[in-house]
């Protein structure tokens, strides 16, 4: 009992630490001397305010982690219990860090807009699939692991579609759809002075 809650207490720490690889900070940009102005009209991002190194490097750093991370979990779920009929874990495992590590690995730190674009619309989907699985395992009647290691399995599957999808928002890759504001009736109150 003591050596499962050992392994459990481990696996969490490697997952912390694989996910947390990823945090970085950006150096800053150089200083707004004049107040923002706001248009009505959403601009997107060019290429050239997009420093491609920076999302290269974070972005890879969460794609590469996330492989690792559904690996390592997928692999200390089966030596919990290993048999034939649990290796199936494996399989979603092994197919997403494929695909992570040689589909949109080197798509995304390539440095061009596009490919970068397409990698992570790769690791986004790829991260809804794991998602996926994550949730046919906890729907499961019986599992010869543990479901814990699942339930964080799938924490940080949501995890990596979050930043996944931030990337390819925030980056200017993905412009989402605006809808007008209408503008709002004014109503005058009435003063009180005291």
């Amino acid at each position: 009992m003591m050596s499962l809650k050992l392994k459990t207490v481990g696996l969490f720490l490697l997952l912390v630490v694989a996910t947390t690889q990823g945090f970085t900070t950006a150096p800053p940009r150089a200083l707004v001397t004049s107040p923002p102005t706001f248009s009505s009209q959403p601009s997107a991002l060019s290429a050239a305010d997009v420093d491609l190194g920076i999302v290269a490097l974070v972005a890879g750093q969460e794609n590469y982690g996330l492989a690792v991370v559904c690996l390592g979990e997928a692999l200390w779920s089966f030596s919990q219990a290993p048999s034939l009929d649990h290796a199936k874990v494996l399989i979603p495992a092994a197919v997403s860090a494929l695909i992570l590590v040689a589909v949109s690995g080197p798509m995304i730190t390539s440095g061009d807009a596009a490919a970068v674009t397409t990698g992570l619309f790769i690791a986004t989907g790829v991260s809804v699939g794991l998602g996926a699985s994550y949730v046919a395992r906890l729907a499961a009647k019986y599992s010869p692991s543990s479901k814990e290691i699942a339930a964080l399995g799938l924490l940080v599957a949501i995890a990596g579609f979050f930043s996944f999808s931030q990337n390819l928002v925030v980056d200017g890759f993905v412009t989402l759809p605006s809808i007008p504001v209408p503008s709002l009736p004014e109503i005058s109150l009435p003063s009180i002075e005291l």
